[in-house]
């Protein structure tokens, strides 16, 4: 009896293995809660505010969350693609016209912020959840970087988010609650070679709401941080190099290895709805991968890094390639 228990639990083991080695493509805790979790209806009639909402993960979310009916601000750059989101989320039949707040600006303008934070509680009466999504990449070796680039990217990746939560972190401990979701990437996780910059932006926005999330443990303020993998978005055509000014300007192949963003999106609502602390969003094998970094670090930078993945190889796996 006692083996065909043993041999029972380790059939399942090996089930559950070959699964998420193969099919998984997020965390087991999410993966989880997409079955047994609070569904993304759950935010219905939440106010959220989405930066970086005219095209890729923060459009697709827009999508996901007026499909439940939650009542959206949307921010970007681009005033013509934020006009047709809210048109794609008006036609979704949950939402009116008046539950879609357009706040068009240059996050990396830091003087707009209170004015745009006022605008929309001024609109709505509250702020939820803040998505802080607005980012750009960069592709680019250490050596060649200028100086110039890394503090563009670290204005636009991470000081905005900082400013403009920092502002609305005033708003959700006066309202006794709130919710801050920030889409970091598998770069926030370990090294990417050839886009330190980036790498290092995500990295530093780990430490500011890590920092945040402990010193709000005992409110009602919550942090969510997504670390997306691979992504069919448009960030490559406009991601940084090495250079000031210049951009890779490269698209996507549709044979990339990369996850569609409506399933990046679908996932990134779970996470919200559940408020879940960190969640891993990518395909195989790139999510193994995460979970060795983050379990066996000396195993993975002296073993898998030096002897498995070259530097090269990352870069390709990085890109879907």
């Amino acid at each position: 009896m006692l083996e065909y228990i043993i041999f029972l639990g380790l059939f399942f083991i090996i089930l559950a293995s070959g699964f998420f080695l193969t099919v998984a493509d997020s965390d087991i805790t999410l993966l989880w809660l997409c079955k047994f979790g609070k569904p993304i209806s759950a935010l219905k009639n939440n106010v959220i505010w989405i930066t970086g909402a005219s095209s890729g993960i923060g459009e697709f979310l827009s999508y996901e969350l007026a499909a439940v009916g939650a009542k959206l601000a949307l921010s970007g750059r681009n005033v013509e693609r934020l006009e047709k989101v809210k048109k794609q989320c008006v036609l979704s039949g949950k939402l009116d016209d008046k539950d879609i707040l357009l706040v068009p600006f240059d996050i990396t303008d830091f003087s707009l912020h209170s004015e745009c934070v006022q605008k929309v509680i001024n609109h709505f009466g509250k702020i939820d959840i803040l998505v802080n999504n607005a980012g750009r990449t960069q592709r680019a070796m250490f050596v060649d970087i200028e100086l110039e680039v890394d503090r563009q990217m670290f204005e636009l990746n991470v000081l905005s988010s900082v400013s403009l939560s920092r502002i609305v972190l005033r708003h959700f401990i006066e309202q006794g609650a709130g919710h801050f979701v920030i889409t970091s990437s598998g770069a926030g996780k370990f090294g990417a070679p050839n886009s330190a910059s980036y790498t290092a932006s995500k990295h530093a926005l780990h430490g500011y709401f890590e920092s945040l999330r402990t010193e709000m443990s005992n409110s009602n303020i919550s942090v969510t941080i997504v670390c997306p993998g691979p992504v069919f978005t448009p960030l490559l055509e406009i991601a940084f190099t090495g250079k000031k000014g210049e951009v890779v300007g490269q698209k996507h192949s549709p044979q990339d290895k990369r996850m569609a963003v409506s399933r990046c999106a679908y996932l990134m609502g779970v996470a919200i709805a559940n408020k879940v602390d960190e969640v891993w969003l990518c395909l195989q094998p790139i999510l193994t991968v995460y979970y060795i970094s983050q379990y066996t670090p000396s195993f993975f930078r002296q073993v898998i890094v030096k002897k498995v993945l070259n530097p090269g190889r990352v870069s390709k796996m990085r890109d879907g390639r």
